[in-house]
């Protein structure tokens, strides 16, 4: 692949969509190469770096199965359970606490 071509910020040619906009109308890439890149410049940092794509050579999202639905639930239910008191917390588990908040913190009362 040769160079692609690279926009300002906010002025993509029309046709052209990253990976969330096309997900937003329904498609996907389905295989086809980055045709152009946006990038947004920052203070001292290098630029935020957005992926384009072909809006005519997305294909349709595939449809979630029933055993694909089945997978995402059980992905998410194990994300509430705490693995030091194994009880459901009733909302994900913060990665930053790696426990319930009732195990993190298990000297503070909360109210009710």
């Amino acid at each position: 692949m040769g160079a692609i071509p690279v926009y300002p910020w906010q002025f993509a040619p029309d046709g052209l969509a990253t990976r969330r906009q096309l997900r937003a109308m329904g498609l996907r890439p389905g295989g086809q190469d980055v045709a152009a890149q946006l990038e947004r410049p920052r203070k001292r940092r290098e630029p935020l770096v957005a992926y384009l794509y072909r809006v005519e050579g997305a294909k349709p999202v595939r449809p979630m199965t029933p055993a694909k639905w089945a997978a995402l639930a059980k992905a998410n239910a194990a994300r509430r359970i705490c693995p030091q008191c194994g009880a459901d917390a009733g909302y994900v588990i913060p990665a930053s606490l790696g426990k319930c908040v009732t195990c993190a913190y298990p000297n503070e009362q909360h109210a009710a």
